[in-house]
């Protein structure tokens, strides 16, 4: 199945009606899966935006759509991630639920990671139905399935073994020779020590009794299944699980859709041993972040997660980052300098839909970010742009009753009553300048005037720093302090204020902007010059600029 223009609504609608066929008159039902073995970074989160945004079609689109995630918990620790202390490579091998909780706050490992992604999904909008395979399998859910597959071990290394000639490397996730006769597609956990280091060396068919030996020096059996700890083998897994939940539609990174995949052998295990159908399926693109669009890995530790995402970016915004790519394209997300001009796009979007003067696709794509077929998602009342409340947060250093009064002169004459007006937005500014501003890009405001430069300024210099000083106070508002702080070189030359400027008055724009910046914090460059002027106030400004 392929992406199209508005893949959305395209695929909304395949949905539908493959639902229909497959299952008159019962929703259908979208699928993601997510392992909770380490931070769930953003390339996770295209696993479960992709599915979101089809199943929100649908609901737009006045139909009932299930939106399933299965957390993988019953996965083994297949590692220790980076940061986490040593100690815990005792655990590799045991279900990351029964691996204890680094901080002591949760049950388990996998309620650690998951805890962050659900209230992250939750400030996105992103409905899900959650769904432990913990449970399901320590329930018994499975117990029929599982049999199914050991009964059916010979047809299901067959179809593995067709997949397996060129392999030079055992499979992880199934590590016996799938062409074997011993091969079994479960994978017990010791009942002595609790890990997957275990081999299969009988199982019958009639009494369903399997029995195994582990590396830890154990053996089991024989006993009945259902009454042994273990999983099916991810390969055998997952088409098992289309079945029994009955998926629709499910996509998948493009490492589980390429031929001989995940997907290839799930296509023929779903039908041909659990009498299921393949779901709709296309392979979407990784997500990357500035600097590089490489493949993230929450097992390699330190790949920024949607809750990091949410610090800096308002959640619309990220819906929209995710909305506006078809699967196909990858995704690279900014938390650089960057940042700013991400903004910048949306904002004019924002505008161009509320003027009328957006085309239909951006409409559209809009409309999937602004909100849900739940509502529309929180906005900040008075958006003002990121760049310059991210200078106002570097400027006042955090100080709130800096920021307000900095504020309320940004938004004369209508001047905002209190912070919140401007929030979230703020928050993300400030978040921004916190932790991802470069320490030597951060705004020092000099304590003290450079006497030396100003005892060197030229007559003109001073002129200008004359002509600032005098008629700032005139118009002090962004706008105003704008058309000043551009017009004083034009002032200079006869000009009216507002005469546009030619290339010579651009370099000699240029220069006087220097001059400001070194004799207010040092350097050539700054934030923007209004905003900096407001930020620091008329008192200030004279006490700098004019001492004494």
């Amino acid at each position: 199945m392929a992406a199209a223009d508005d893949w959305v609504a395209r695929t909304a609608g395949l949905v539908r009606a493959e639902a229909e066929r497959r299952h008159p008159g019962e929703a259908p039902t979208c699928a993601s899966g997510i392992s909770p073995s380490g931070a769930v970074h953003l390339g996770n989160l295209r696993e479960l935006m992709v599915p979101h945004l089809v199943a929100n079609e649908v609901r737009t689109q006045g139909a009932p759509c299930r939106h399933i995630l299965s957390w993988d918990d019953y996965d083994r620790l297949r590692r220790v991630p980076a940061g986490f202390p040593a100690s815990f490579a005792e655990h590799v091998g045991r279900p990351l639920s029964a691996v204890p909780d680094p901080c002591d706050r949760h049950p388990n490992w996998a309620e650690h990671f998951k805890e962050p992604l659900r209230e992250s999904l939750a400030r996105l909008g992103v409905l899900v139905t959650e769904i432990s395979q913990t449970q399901m399998y320590t329930s018994g859910a499975y117990t029929e399935q599982i049999v199914t597959a050991m009964r059916r071990r010979a047809d299901i290394g067959a179809v593995l073994a067709r997949y397996q000639t060129r392999r030079t490397e055992p499979d992880e996730d199934d590590p016996q020779p799938a062409a074997a006769r011993d091969y079994y597609p479960f994978k017990p956990y010791c009942a002595a020590c609790g890990r997957d280091d275990t081999t299969v060396t009988a199982y019958d068919d009639q009494t369903t009794e399997i029995t195994y030996t582990c590396a830890c020096g154990a053996h089991a059996g024989p006993t009945p299944i259902a009454q042994v700890a273990g999983k099916l083998v991810w390969k055998v897994d997952w088409p098992m699980r289309w079945a029994y939940e009955r998926v629709t539609f499910e996509p998948a990174g493009v490492d589980h859709s390429s031929p001989g995949s995940s997907f290839t052998v799930g296509g023929e295990l779903v039908s041909e041993i659990f009498g299921g159908e393949m779901p709709l399926h296309f392979g979407y693109a990784f997500v990357g972040t500035s600097g590089g669009s490489s493949k993230m890995s929450g097992s390699a530790g330190g790949a920024p997660t949607p809750a990091d995402a949410l610090e800096i970016f308002e959640p619309p915004l990220i819906r929209w980052l995710y909305a506006r790519r078809r699967p196909e394209q990858s995704i690279t997300l900014a938390f650089n300098q960057e940042v700013g001009r991400v903004y910048d796009e949306w904002d004019a979007l924002s505008r161009k839909v509320a003027d009328g003067t957006a085309d239909a696709p951006a409409r559209t794509v809009y409309a999937r970010a602004a909100g849900t077929a739940e509502g529309p998602l929180p906005v900040t009342p008075r958006p003002l742009p990121f760049r310059t409340l991210a200078s106002v947060a570097d400027i006042s250093a955090g100080d709130v009753t800096q920021i307000l009064r900095i504020v309320r002169d940004l938004t004369a004459p209508e001047p905002v009553a209190t912070l919140e007006e401007v929030r979230p937005r703020l928050d993300c500014a400030q978040a921004w300048v916190a932790r991802y501003l470069d320490p030597a890009d951060r705004t020092q405001i000099r304590r003290e005037p450079d006497l030396d430069r100003l005892a060197d300024l030229t007559d003109a210099e001073r002129d200008a720093i004359k002509i600032l000083t005098e008629r700032m106070g005139e118009d002090w508002s962004y706008d105003g302090l704008t058309t000043l702080v551009y017009g004083i070189p034009k002032l200079q030359r006869g000009l009216l204020i507002t005469a546009p400027p030619d290339a010579e008055l651009k370099v000699v724009q240029r220069t006087w902007f220097v001059l400001l910046y070194q004799l207010l914090i040092g350097k050539d460059t700054g934030p923007r010059m209004p905003t900096l002027l407001l930020a620091l106030g008329q008192d200030r400004i004279r006490s700098l600029l004019t001492p004494g």
